[in-house]
């Protein structure tokens, strides 16, 4: 394998936290009740248009949904690091990887990129990785093909030599529509979701990864 597209939040980084202290901090904001951490772990993935719509509700005005990620977008933007790490054994499977010849690495998630290049930048990683792509980096977002064909095309990877890592169906879907493999981590924030679309691989330890390429 050439290149190593990564998921962010539930493959590299534990954002569980940050993420559902920002959703309730923005309900509050919209004079809502709050909703459990739990159930904000299964809206995540699909960016944060899509988890203030599922968040607010079915009642929510569009006009609502525009106000609620603003507000989410500067506190979440103030307080991603609050709590968010790396999963066990993340760095020491990027440091394997990145001494690796002719193995390049690349973020793309639906996060926001500045806030994901900060996030990356804060836990020591940004040095791993050519390419950090987000949700705002393109006009689609995952499971659009879009963001894994420009990594492969400034890569210069072939398909077939690529691989999607990730922790849900969505990446999944991404690289079936890129025509590329998938490996999915089982500790991350829809495991569950596997079962409709399973992976090429499952690993339950990032550090298992370099042995399975």
């Amino acid at each position: 394998m050439r290149l190593l597209i990564f998921d962010l939040d539930g493959t590299l980084i534990d954002s569980k936290l940050d993420i559902a202290h920002s959703v309730n901090a923005t309900l509050a904001y919209m004079g809502m009740p709050g909703i459990s951490h739990e159930l904000v772990s299964t809206y995540i993935g699909n960016g944060a248009p899509v988890l203030m719509r599922r968040s607010l509700g079915p009642g929510a005005s569009e006009q609502d949904v525009e106000k609620a990620l603003d507000f989410f977008i500067r506190y979440y933007g103030q307080h991603c690091l609050d709590n968010t790490a790396l999963y066990p054994g993340v760095k020491d499977a990027l440091d394997t990887l990145k001494a690796q010849d002719g193995v390049r690495m690349a973020v793309l998630t639906n996060k926001p990129v500045r806030i994901s290049n900060h996030i990356i930048g804060g836990l020591g990683c940004g040095e791993h990785f050519f390419r950090v792509y987000g949700g705002n980096s393109f006009k689609r977002k995952k499971p659009d093909p879009v963001g894994i064909d420009t990594l492969l095309s400034e890569s210069g990877a072939p398909r077939e030599q690529a691989v999607m890592v990730g922790d849900s169906a969505v990446d999944v879907r991404t690289a079936r529509n890129a025509g590329i493999q998938a490996c999915g981590v089982s500790y991350g924030f829809q495991p569950d979701s596997f079962a409709a679309e399973p992976p090429d691989f499952l690993i339950d330890d990032l550090r298992k990864l370099p042995d399975l390429l």
